[in-house]
Order: structure tokens, then sequence, then C-alpha cells
């Protein structure tokens, strides 16, 4: 089965995983203090903090800027779910917000200006497929209405410009992602006072770890706030080390894929369409498509799958789950439900070669005209 992603694993890593466990030393030690400086050298940034996952990383961000109870949020509902339970595990109520439209599926400004109350004090940008949204509207936007700006780029590891558009960035090292350190995230905050204070509520808000109680010989420590239990261990920094000093090439590999993919997308079946038509940064997270409206994305689901090839869908609308549903019912959000209802993810990661792309793109165009043919006929 050729899966939708893959994470590239070898030999640095194991002899990576080997070197912690000879030093018997696991958790928030010198491997997580490198791999914090590494991945922040990598964004151009002062300093990060390591945390246990993404989701971590967006609930410290939220608590950090001591968003809670009483507050609005702003998020997509394009996204993961990570995104808006983040939102509420700090009390605050996640507003759903529409996507620009089927070619650019990231928040729109004008569906977020609209959702704007009293009340709104964050807005979360999801860069998806790793897409950047656009920096200086943002930021315009977020000026105007004195809100703070977070970035969810759980899609976008690499890039520059990530970490630069307001209060922080949350990324994810999740085994699908771009690099992975199995499970895993990562902050990007500009502020000093705003990262420290990340950094101490990953460890229980302790004063001091065990790493600097070490050092320093003495086991005194003090909690000055309310903490989390949400700090990376040191085997996974250290397969973040290695995975890092890839990062730069995988992401090159992944944008000639994509653009090997347009064309041939293109040429063997033009009823398929491929978001950001128009040049964007990206990091080129997952390859998403959207097929016409007479298909049935299942047929071509399985269609594909009985070729040996994988394929998701990127994202069920978060506001039409259960859980949200019923927290917030009424929601209607037309572009994005028009967009969810039509999305196919096809297999992109570092490891896929140019003929590989060709047959799923000739696997992909036999299904949906195969479907539409069917359908003529009948």
């Amino acid at each position: 089965m050729l899966l939708v992603s893959a994470p590239i694993l070898g030999v640095p890593e194991k002899t990576a995983l080997s070197k912690v466990i000879d030093s018997s030393w696991l958790t928030m030690g010198e491997q997580v203090q490198a791999f914090e400086e590494a991945f922040a050298k990598a964004h151009d940034a002062e300093d990060c903090v390591a945390v246990s996952s993404c989701t971590a990383a967006l609930h410290l961000i939220l608590h950090g800027l001591g968003i809670g109870p009483g507050d609005e949020v702003l998020v997509p509902s394009m996204t993961f779910v990570a995104t808006a339970n983040a939102v509420l595990y700090v009390g605050a109520t996640p507003v759903f917000v529409d996507i620009e439209s089927v070619d650019v599926p990231l928040m729109s400004i004008a569906e977020a200006e609209a959702r704007c109350t009293e009340r709104t004090k964050a807005v979360i940008l999801v860069h998806f497929a790793g897409y950047l949204a656009n920096r200086e509207e943002w930021q315009r936007f977020a000026q105007a209405r004195g809100l703070h700006i977070i970035e969810d780029a759980a899609h976008a590891p690499g890039l520059k410009e990530v970490g630069t558009y307001g209060a922080a960035a949350a990324f994810s090292f999740y085994g699908n992602k771009n690099m992975t350190t199995a499970e895993g995230g990562a902050v990007i905050a500009r502020d000093p006072e705003l990262r420290e204070k990340i950094r101490q509520a990953r460890g229980h808000g302790m004063t001091t770890g065990t790493r600097q109680r070490l050092n320093s010989r003495t086991a005194q420590y003090d909690v000055t706030m309310l903490g989390f239990n949400y700090r990376m261990d040191e085997m996974r920094a250290a397969i973040g080390l290695v995975q890092l000093q890839n990062l730069q090439e995988w992401n090159e590999i992944r944008r000639i894929l994509v653009m090997l993919y347009r064309r041939l997308v293109a040429k063997h079946c033009p009823a398929v369409t491929i978001p950001f038509h128009e040049p964007r940064t990206s990091a080129y997270h997952i390859m998403p498509v959207l097929l016409p409206r007479y298909v049935n994305r299942q047929d071509v689901v399985d269609a594909l799958r009985t070729e040996g090839i994988q394929t998701t869908i990127h994202y069920p609308p978060l506001h039409e789950m259960t859980l949200y549903r019923e927290l917030f019912p009424g929601i209607h959000l037309p572009r994005t439900e028009d967009f969810a209802q039509r999305e196919l993810t096809l297999p992109l990661h570092p490891q896929i070669t140019a003929p590989v792309v060709e047959a799923v793109v000739v696997a992909l165009a036999a299904a949906v005209n195969g479907r539409a043919q069917a359908g003529t006929a009948a």
C-alpha cells in the first residue's frame, strides 16, 4: 500500500536513540536543550520550547496569554480538532470561521471580521497543507482589534516566516509530519516573557527542572503558577535533532513532487483541481485535490485503494462533528462544507518518486473519468 505519508527513519535515528539510552538520562536534559536551540535557529528565532505535542503547544500559548472563560478565539473549522480543543482547555469559546475559497482553504479575513465581538481575544491561523496565510493582512486585522495572533504551524515546519505573525506559533512532530519525533511539538514565541512563562508551565509550573537541580546541587524548587506535564523527553529530542538536519531537503523534495502532481493532474484529469492555484510560500505538507461535484468520492477512494494507493481527507469540518455540533448548533460555513465534501488527499512524502506520482495520477484519472462516463451512460 502506497501511504499518504510515511516517516523516514534509519540508522542515524537508531544511533541517536542508543546514545540517549547509554547516557541513562531520559527526560529534559541536554538533547532537549540542543533540539530547542537547533529548531529555533532553523526558524531565525532566539529560542523555542519543546513540548509533548502540538496540542500541548497550543494549550500552553493560550494559557500563557491569559485567555480563559468569557473570551472568544477565532478558529477555522477546516483543521484538525486539536486547534479548537485547545481553546476549550482554557475555558474560552472557539468561534468557527469559514475559509476564503475552495482555492484558498485558509481562514477568511472578511468572515473573521464578521464574527468578531468585544469578547474576541485571539485568532488561530492554521497554515493548511503547509501554505502560509497572508501575514501583513492578518497583522493589520489583529492590530486594529487588539487581538493576539497564534499560528497553528503543524503543517509548516522549516519556513522562516512561521513564528513571526504575532504572539507565538505551535509546531507538530507527529509521525505523519514533515519531520517527526513520533510524538512531540514546539512553541516559538518572540516575546521572552511569554516564552519563559510557557517553558515553566510545561513542567508543572516548577521553577527548576531535574537537570537544573542536579547541576546546581540543590534539591529546592518552587511552584509559582499552574502548570502541566507537557515535557519532551530526551529520546524524542534526539530523533528530532537528526530529522531537523534533513528538513529543508525533504521540504524541497515535497515541493518538486507537488509541482509534478499539478502538471500531471492538469494533463490527465483536468476536472480535478488543486487548491492554491496562485504561488504561495509552503512547506508542502499534504497533497489535497478537489474532485468534481459529479463524482462520488467514496468510489474514487475505493478505486485507488484497489490499486494499492491510500488516500484520506483533510478535514471533516469541526463544526459538523458531534461534540461541536452539540456545543454550537446551527453553524453553517458553506465554503468549508463544499471544500470538505470534495477534498481528497493523495500520497506525498520524500520517499515517493516521479513514476509513483504519475501512477497515482493515472489511477486517479481512471477513477474520476470512469465514474463520469458511468454517470453519463446512466
